[in-house]
């Protein structure tokens, strides 16, 4: 059951380096102590649809926190500052890592927290998502939906920006781990989703994948071609529940 009632709005958060940055922040209006999300955004940017995935998770009883890692590339729209960040390379791991440490601390610092934290990333955000949960301290769970690269199979994908695959961090995970993916997709493919699985299986850590027949890439966006309706429930309602037994109990109506 949701939670109707809730608050969003923008707010500055301490970033990497201490940068000030910018963050879409909604949570349930209750007086009950909630867990928290940090939502990494799609390559696209901190678009309209990643707006709309904030203020859903809100509904469901959890405070998320969407933070902007492309405010060092404004003034401008989130299609302007996506498109700068990709003429130089896109945002480094070692910047992103730094914003979402930030944005977790911002979640645990307000008063309506109940001290648990998770990370949940689309497509590149499902990538940081991984690596996040390898690399950080103190993430309570992870929600990777197709994060794609995870597994480096094409040598130019490793870059300054970018310097390792994330995969190779795997024994540094600590927490649980949810993977949504759509078998029609090639970013990760299924193979690479199977390759990930066994890593996870080989090293004992704890996690569960949902895969998802007739849908590719982003099959969650209401705004995309690729939007599938009947698996984006099912799939959504997996991602409550997970995030409902690691970071919970969510707020429910009173």
């Amino acid at each position: 059951m949701s939670y109707l009632g809730m608050v969003t709005e923008i707010v500055p958060f301490t970033a990497h380096n201490g940068d000030k940055g910018q963050a879409n922040y909604a949570r349930p209006t209750t007086k009950e102590m909630v867990g928290g999300v940090v939502l990494i955004h799609h390559m696209p940017g901190w678009d309209d649809w990643i707006q709309e995935a904030a203020r859903k998770l809100a509904h469901y009883g959890f405070a998320c926190i969407a933070p902007d890692l492309y405010f060092r590339e404004g003034p401008g729209s989130p299609d302007d500052c996506a498109a700068r960040s990709r003429a130089k390379g896109g945002v480094t791991d070692e910047q992103v890592m730094g914003d979402v440490a930030g944005a977790m601390a911002f979640l645990r610092a307000q008063a309506n927290s109940n001290g648990k934290v998770a990370v949940m990333g689309f497509c590149s955000g499902g990538r940081q998502t991984y690596l996040a949960a390898c690399s950080l301290n103190h993430v309570d769970a992870a929600v990777d939906c197709w994060g794609g690269r995870v597994i480096v199979e094409d040598p130019a994908d490793i870059t300054p920006a970018r310097p390792v695959a994330p995969i190779e961090l795997t024994s540094g995970l600590n927490c649980p781990l949810l993977g949504i993916f759509g078998n029609d997709d090639a970013n990760p493919s299924p193979k690479q989703v199977n390759d990930t699985e066994a890593v996870l299986k080989k090293l004992g850590k704890t996690y569960e994948f949902h895969r998802y027949d007739g849908v590719g890439h982003g099959f969650f966006a209401v705004d995309r071609p690729a939007y599938k309706p009947e698996q984006a429930k099912a799939a959504w309602q997996k991602v409550i529940d997970f995030l409902d037994k690691t970071i919970g109990p969510r707020a429910r109506f009173s």
